[in-house]
């Protein structure tokens, strides 16, 4: 009798228990716009890498991670090729976008580019307005700094106007902030003025067939220096109690552990 009405118990109890787990978490988009520190690259100029590139890394199945940076645009640009537009129509609820632009709006050098600080700031408050008029969460992020140090070994503000327009933007309209600027100079600074370059896309003659005659880039990540920049991106995500950290990836559990056996430190077949 007894084993009889466990086995008429168990469909219940499993519909109970569905029903207080509630549906799996939906599958939402984490668009990234703003320039060439964080776009995709070509396979012809590896070892140059976005910090965008290692992003989708951090997350599980339930976020997809579009990038939409492009090498060159400054707000103004990214506006005028009709890049934005796009996103907006796709945007769905729940949804973010990542905003770091800077690089290219300063090029005062550069007039196909060039963007001043007042409209820089009006660019911003236009993608946040239209991300939140979708019911979609845009995050605000300050431009990502150059390797520059001075003569005392001491890293140097390479963006400071429009690091704080973004900033000021981002207090008046109440977006979540991530002051990348600031974060990755203290993390080059950590480095030093040496071992920094291993951050950049610095290479000898002869490191790679892309660059027969090296290259000595101050701005571009390595693979490294693009990981770090991503690692420093997620970890305000984390602090600032984000709800996209929910969805952040559940490591392997043989890698949950700080001493992995011998048998569960050879890698992962796929």
């Amino acid at each position: 009798m007894l084993p009889f009405l466990f086995k008429k118990a168990w469909p219940l109890s499993l519909l109970l228990l569905l029903a207080f787990a509630g549906p799996p978490p939906k599958k939402i988009k984490l668009y990234l716009i703003g320039d060439s520190t964080i776009a995709q690259k070509v396979k012809q100029t590896f070892p140059e890498t976005g910090w965008g590139m290692p992003l989708p890394t951090f997350f599980d199945s339930t976020v997809v991670v579009d990038n939409r940076a492009q090498n060159g645009r400054s707000t103004r640009t990214f506006l005028a090729e009709n890049r934005w537009q796009p996103i907006v129509d796709a945007l769905q609820e729940g949804d973010y976008v990542m905003i770091q632009f800077g690089h290219n709006d300063e090029a005062k050098d550069k007039a196909d580019r060039y963007t001043s600080p007042e409209d820089y700031r009006k660019n911003l408050v236009k993608f946040v307005t239209e991300t939140r008029g979708k019911k979609a969460n845009p995050v605000l992020i300050t431009p990502v700094t150059r390797r520059k140090f001075d003569k005392e070994g001491k890293i140097m503000e390479t963006h400071v106007a429009y690091s704080a327009v973004t900033a000021e933007v981002a207090q008046a309209y109440k977006v979540p902030l991530i002051d990348l600027d600031k974060m990755s100079r203290e993390l080059l600074q950590k480095y030093g003025v040496e071992g920094s370059k291993a951050l950049f896309l610095q290479l000898e003659p002869g490191d790679h067939p892309n660059y027969p005659f090296g290259r000595n880039d101050n701005t571009h990540f390595s693979e490294l220096g693009a990981r770090r920049m991503a690692q420093l991106v997620m970890s305000q995500v984390v602090a600032q109690k984000l709800p996209l950290a929910e969805r952040i990836a559940k490591p392997l559990p043989k890698n949950a552990v700080a001493t992995p056996s011998a048998a569960n430190s050879q890698p992962t077949t796929p």
